[in-house]
């Protein structure tokens, strides 16, 4: 039984205390309302576990999203002292890397897209591919064209004519990861990847017609060009079956290699290598050039969505706020105990949320904050925050709404049919390839993330926005 302590004088802050082989304590954010929730999943025994990796500094975090996954809990935050031998692990980032989420933004109103909405999500269910099989809106030339695009990123696909270079400048990292290295990427991922660039995939993917339904911060909104009643499209996908196969290749090799370093974890899905390794060195440029093809995959479907309101709307006018990964390992710096140390940060199923000032950030969002994008349940609403300054774990806030069921438990308790009669009853029109997809991301089976964001911004994690309710949704 993990046991959680208040921590005196924070707002939504938890502690689990160092025992056994753990180095450093557990950080929990959540609130009374969402605590009950966090304390019936497995993921609290992995957040003490995530604190047993050797050169962790700080804590092991736990968003308040925060639930079981593989290895690391999905919304757990680790950084690892790159310089004192320590670890990057597959399990920190997750199976789909760089899964994240990207926001468009229209100079349309609800009230103006109203006429063209079924013709608009008509199209978009006809021209967006989705679900596990293969098929994407870009075809690359040959393993060619994909090494581009595992190098580049969104960047190979603005050269090929699929966006902009004002797209590049709103993306994490320009849309490329430094350091991709495509001779880490096996064969067979390099097969999975081939032909879907531009595609949903599954799960709890998604592209979402949204309109801003409440704004919460006027001066950061218009900022970052929101008004109320806008129309915005949100894409939130990943790396596909290429990121799938890249972390398991990389787990096989990390579990043979950590006797060879002296490393043992209390969980074998914690497989990892001193990122100073050859094995870690291995992992991070094949998860680089996965995290370029992440990027590269949400650049395509921009470049589809626009075409779909071209050609249905009569505008192609959307602009993108912003695209960032929640599944990554990233090297940064941060201060520890008063000093700057090179840390590998994992975030999966987190954040980065950067504050105002942070040379990383597009000149013209610097004084303002990162935008953090916080995608809902299907059928609730997403949520745009902003960075602050200080912030907390590592500048990290959460990335969703967080699951509480399972999806094989929300299909016994949800029929897919019925789901879509109510989605469409409260307006919300649904293009979908599955009844049963539609289940298993039930609403039902998620937290609820108005409540997750109020208390990222009570624990002074990001500061909220505005609110944006789906009236379209396109699934897998």
């Amino acid at each position: 039984m993990i046991e959680l302590a208040k921590v005196p004088g924070a707002a939504d802050q938890w502690r689990i205390d160092p025992v056994g082989a753990m180095a450093v304590p557990g950080i929990v954010y959540a609130s009374e309302t969402l605590l009950p929730q966090v304390a019936e999943d497995e993921a609290l025994r992995q957040v003490a576990n995530v604190a047993t990796l050797p050169g962790i500094v700080t804590a092991s975090y736990a968003m308040p999203d925060v639930h079981w996954g593989y290895g690391f809990p999905i919304g757990g935050v680790a950084a690892t002292d790159v310089d004192a031998g320590g670890v990057i692990s597959p399990g920190g980032v997750g199976f789909d890397i760089s899964c994240g989420v990207r926001l468009l933004v229209s100079p349309l109103s609800a009230r103006e897209l109203e006429p063209k909405r079924a013709d608009l999500m008509d199209e978009l269910g006809a021209t967006i591919p989705r679900g596990l099989g293969g098929g994407g809106v870009w075809r690359l030339e040959g393993d060619h064209g994909l090494e581009a695009v595992l190098r580049e990123g969104a960047r190979a696909a603005v050269r090929a004519g699929l966006g902009t270079e004002s797209d590049l400048e709103r993306c994490e990292d320009s849309g490329m990861l430094p350091g991709a290295d495509p001779s880490q990427v096996s064969e067979r991922a390099v097969t999975r990847g081939l032909h879907q660039v531009g595609s949903l995939g599954s799960g709890n993917h998604f592209l979402e017609v949204q309109v801003v339904d409440e704004v919460y911060d006027p001066e950061t909104a218009e900022a970052f060009g929101l008004f109320p009643s806008q129309v915005c499209v949100m894409i939130h996908c990943g790396s596909r079956g290429l990121g799938h196969q890249i972390c398991s290749d990389h787990v096989r090799v990390m579990r043979a290699a950590m006797p060879r370093y002296r490393i043992t974890v209390p969980d074998p899905q914690l497989a990892c290598a001193p990122v100073r390794s050859t094995e870690g060195e291995a992992y991070l440029g094949a998860m680089s050039a996965a995290a370029n093809y992440g990027r590269a995959n949400r650049q395509a479907l921009s470049v589809a969505v626009r075409r779909a309101f071209q050609t249905t709307v009569g505008t192609a006018a959307l602009a993108l706020l912003y695209d960032v990964s929640h599944n990554l390992a990233k090297l940064e710096h941060h201060r520890v105990d008063g000093e700057w140390r090179l840390l590998c940060v994992h975030r999966k199923g987190a954040t980065r949320a950067l504050p105002p000032g942070h040379p990383e950030l597009p000149e013209d969002l610097r004084s303002v904050g990162q935008p953090v994008l916080v995608p809902g349940s299907m059928g609730t609403a997403s949520h745009v925050l902003v960075g602050v300054d200080p912030g907390g774990a590592f500048s990290s806030t959460c990335h969703g709404a967080g699951r509480t069921m399972s999806r094989h438990a929300a299909v016994r308790q949800v029929q897919g049919a019925g789901l879509r009669r109510q989605l469409e009853a409260s307006g919300i029109m649904v293009r979908a390839r599955s009844v049963r997809g539609l289940a298993e991301e039930a609403p039902v089976a998620y937290k609820d993330v108005d409540e997750v964001v109020a208390t990222c911004e009570r624990a002074g994690l990001a500061r909220r926005v505005a609110r944006l309710r789906p009236i379209g949704v396109v699934k897998g």
